[in-house]
């Protein structure tokens, strides 16, 4: 039998938030986004998307013709208007590393405040990344203290993280690894389980803690795949062993719990997710005296392989560089702790002079956290960034690859005698640039 729709607002119109809302619609739910940005709530309202994602033109699109997608700064009204809330704001870094959850106890205060003089019942689902405990010790106290209830008696909470690549988010929500639901009663995810009938990997309920750290587990492995293949390829490019054979051999081997996805030696992770989720763990671990070297030095290996770019850069002994992606992953705009923008600032710094090609970044179109977070690390990125591959590529005298996006017919038309290429992103050995240009990868 098919479930019922159901009336859905979803906090935060970021990544997360925009994509979650965008597929809760297209599903049949009526949803209404809440946001303090008030540019995000104008284009979600009038079905317009504030990210670059690969589907979510044509879902809000879609979602704004049926009338099933709203958005509002008024939280007390979509709490009104409502039956779930997914919660999904960020939670940054703080400078010491710990997980900064301003955003989340703000939105949980406001909900609090929507609830107290509500008497249908309430479920409020978070999805934003929080360290285990977080939900029973921080979320669910300050809703009770801001709405004069208990949890269980007019409002539930669960935790469901969300698993969502940027440039593949959507395709993600619809075809999940599992659907996890955490809870201290699993007799109030009712409403849950109808949402997520349609998810065929099948939906995992545990408690509040286990979900909330089987992100935490997520992440950090796949932050470690990352920089294990880039040690293993550089170790092996410096021993003059194929980095290529030992790669195809090595991941080969799907029978123990090894898949080809982030096995593949390129460039640093960056993003939202993964740098900042490792700063929580291990900041965690200090306040509880642990050693934990592995997941310590992630970090330190990350930042060493954009110091092995800037290293490769810097021994051409050329000072004119054309940049070739500037996000931290194809086929998104999202520039936080992008190693692309820490690269360019340690090049700037060594007198470089840069130009930079992004298909999918434009200084005008970025908003919120992405925005400021670019302002911040480089004031005068627009004085940089270029709308022309040809430019980029023509007038440099080395051309660093940094997205697999860029066109390979283009880039071999534009390259002439006497450039150098750098490739971060590990270009298919059949499409390198050929010729006249020199060529070099950062790890093969």
């Amino acid at each position: 039998m098919e479930a019922r729709a159901k009336s859905i607002s979803v906090f935060g119109l970021g990544y997360v938030g925009s994509v979650t809302a965008a597929c809760l619609a297209h599903l049949g739910h009526r949803v209404i986004g809440v946001d303090v940005n008030s540019t995000k709530v104008e284009m979600t309202a009038a079905g317009r998307c504030s990210i670059i994602e690969a589907r979510m033109d044509e879902l809000m699109t879609e979602a704004h013709q049926s009338g099933r997608l709203q958005a509002t700064g008024d939280a007390a009204a979509a709490i009104r208007d409502s039956e779930i809330s997914f919660v999904c704001v960020g939670t940054p870094s703080q400078r010491n590393g710990k997980l900064d959850l301003s955003h989340v106890e703000h939105v949980c205060g406001e909900i609090g405040e929507g609830l107290r003089g509500k008497i249908s019942p309430h479920l409020v689902a978070i999805r934003s990344t929080v360290l285990p405990g977080t939900t029973g010790s921080v979320v669910i106290p300050r809703i009770e203290a801001a709405s004069g209830r208990r949890a269980g008696s007019g409002f539930q909470v669960c935790y469901n993280p969300e698993f969502m690549r940027e440039g593949s988010a959507v395709e993600d929500f619809f075809h999940p690894p599992y659907t996890i639901l955490g809870t201290s009663d699993p007799a109030q995810l009712a409403p849950m389980r109808e949402i997520y009938q349609w998810a065929s990997s099948g939906i995992l309920e545990t408690s509040l803690a286990v979900a909330e750290m089987v992100k935490y587990a997520s992440n950090a492995f796949h932050a470690l795949k990352v920089g294990f293949a880039n040690e293993l390829g550089t170790l092996s490019k410096h021993l003059g062993v194929d980095t290529h054979a030992v790669t195809e051999i090595f991941t080969s081997d799907n029978r123990l719990n090894i898949s080809p996805a982030y096995l593949r030696p390129g460039f640093a992770f960056g993003g939202s997710c993964l740098p900042k989720d490792l700063r929580a763990l291990s900041y965690r671990a200090r306040e509880l005296d642990l050693r934990l070297p592995l997941l310590d030095a992630i970090m330190a290996s990350n930042h060493e392989h954009i110091e092995r770019a800037v290293e490769a850069v810097l021994r051409t002994k050329k000072k004119n560089i054309g940049l070739l992606g500037l996000s931290f992953k194809a086929g998104t705009d999202d520039l936080r702790e992008s190693p692309q923008v820490q690269l360019t600032k340690r090049l700037l710094g060594e007198g470089c002079q840069i130009r930079i090609w992004d298909q999918n970044v434009s200084l005008g179109q970025l908003t919120g956290s992405n925005r400021q977070f670019i302002q911040e690390v480089i004031p005068h990125i627009g004085s940089l960034l270029t709308s022309s591959l040809q430019e980029a590529v023509e007038n440099s005298e080395v051309i660093i690859i940094g997205t697999a996006t860029v066109s390979h017919e283009a880039l071999r038309t534009f390259l002439r005698p006497g450039q150098t290429v750098i490739d971060l992103v590990n270009l298919d050995k059949s499409l390198r640039p050929e010729g006249p240009s020199e060529y070099e990868g950062i790890c093969w």
